[in-house]
């Protein structure tokens, strides 16, 4: 059974923030994560109990996965930096 997505306000500012080209490349792989909230070449993010990040050219989708509710939350869309991880 598939997961929900859900974006955060902050992430959906982030999108917002995007050229169109990238922001729709963004979309495919988050409306991919409803199907395997953990694609191949995912990483957990240190420090977290339930963060990944998973990475689309030089961007970076951060997410929470909530497995008892089938739950997907994106948390940050940006491109790489070490700010990307901050306040997770």
């Amino acid at each position: 059974m598939p997961h929900r997505v859900e974006i955060s306000p902050s992430a959906g500012r982030d999108l917002k923030r995007l050229p169109l080209q990238v922001c729709e490349r963004l979309e495919t792989a988050i409306l991919a994560l409803a199907d395997e909230p953990n694609p191949r070449g995912v990483r957990k993010i240190q420090g977290t109990q339930r963060a990944f990040r998973i990475r689309t050219g030089s961007y970076r989708i951060v997410y929470e996965v909530y497995r008892e509710r089938q739950l997907v939350v994106i948390l940050r869309v940006a491109q790489r930096s070490k700010d990307v991880y901050k306040g997770l």
